[in-house]
């Protein structure tokens, strides 16, 4: 069946059952290899993308569900020489260890930020906490978005 979404602000048609996961689709179909499988169950976060502007599990979520809605994956928000500064905040603390989890983790973090650009600590850790590290660089995380925060709001649109 044919299905369009847009991902990444394209719209893109897609050859898929209505029932394949948007994870299958993304990395399958598209070739946005930043969004990962980790568990299948919507327990690490790993699969986390952006729904409407909603963190959503894509490894759960079927494409049929999605179609016509706007889907941002981690490639959606910069690149490698025009990063969001999510990004670059992650890079500048050293958040990630194994790098595993974090575009689950950014793209939940860029919700948060959308909706409240000055966070508290406990904001943050209650966005973030369907995601699951097993490198325990929460804290790192953490400072992370605090510091994109404070880009943001200093001027660097997101």
């Amino acid at each position: 069946m044919d299905i369009t979404l847009t991902v990444n602000g394209a719209a893109r048609r897609v050859e898929a059952a209505e029932t394949a996961s948007l994870l299958e689709v993304l990395r399958n179909h598209l070739g946005l290899m930043g969004t990962r499988y980790g568990c299948g169950l919507e327990q690490c976060g790993c699969c986390t993308v952006l729904v409407d502007g909603e963190p959503a599990y894509a490894c759960t979520r079927e494409v049929g569900t999605v179609a016509g809605r706007a889907v941002i994956t981690i490639e959606g928000l910069g690149s490698a020489t025009d990063m969001h500064p999510l990004q670059q905040a992650f890079v500048d603390e050293q958040a990630g260890q194994c790098g595993y989890c974090l575009s689950g983790i950014i793209v939940s973090a860029k919700a948060l930020l959308d909706r409240n650009p000055q966070p508290s600590r406990a904001d943050i850790v209650t966005a973030l906490d369907r995601h699951l590290c097993r490198c325990g660089t929460h804290q790192r995380i953490i400072r992370a978005v605090q510091r994109a925060a404070e880009t943001m709001r200093n001027g660097r649109p997101a």
